[in-house]
């Protein structure tokens, strides 16, 4: 069933959105706490559904994986939403820092992930990192003042809605560097 690549990524976005969704529904249904065992179990599901289908476990969404794991289950042992809402903010701040290293150890890490994506000059990839970095060091600094200083409504559309919407403005805003730095051979006539 997941040999075509129109199936593959279809699990790839039910990996990827399919547990954030379900943290959206249970929380307009129940309550955060509910919403917070519901997004770790979903988040279980999605890696054996990636695992049984592909054979191997995307390492992004292990990283997500753990650390809904030991956000989740603060969250549901303290009995405090905090560890929750601080979960985007660890995240982003994981593959901020984790791009940035690689630009300072001279890897390009996100080339490495995208690579067959988008055929781009490695100058055109040190840019795009640096950008990604940036994005996600900016992105943990909204999370952290929309948590703070917000309703847990508010932040939980935010969460779901605003850092999709974020994201999709942002790379739509680096098109033209992806056309710039395009291999030769890879540019749309």
């Amino acid at each position: 069933m997941w040999e075509t690549k129109s199936a593959r990524r279809l699990l790839h976005q039910f990996v990827d959105y399919g547990p954030p969704g379900i943290f959206f529904v249970a929380y307009y249904m129940t309550n955060l706490f509910i919403a917070t065992a519901s997004i770790m179990v979903a988040t279980i599901l999605a890696l054996i559904l990636s695992y049984v289908a592909e054979r191997r476990i995307p390492i992004i969404p292990l990283i997500t994986a753990g650390i809904v794991g030991i956000f989740g289950s603060l969250t549901l042992w303290l009995n405090d939403e905090a560890f929750i809402k601080m979960k985007p903010t660890i995240i982003q701040i994981i593959f901020g820092l984790v791009l940035f290293g690689g630009q300072l150890m001279n890897r390009l890490l996100l080339k490495s992930l995208m690579g067959s994506a988008w055929q781009m000059t490695d100058e055109g990839w040190r840019i795009l990192t640096l950008r990604f970095s940036f994005f996600f060091f900016l992105s943990a600094t909204l999370n952290e003042v929309i948590w703070r200083t917000q309703s847990t409504d508010f932040w939980v559309n935010f969460k779901v809605f605003g850092f999709m919407g974020l994201t999709i403005f942002f790379i739509i805003t680096q098109l033209p560097l992806l056309k710039r730095f395009a291999i030769e051979g890879n540019k749309q006539r």
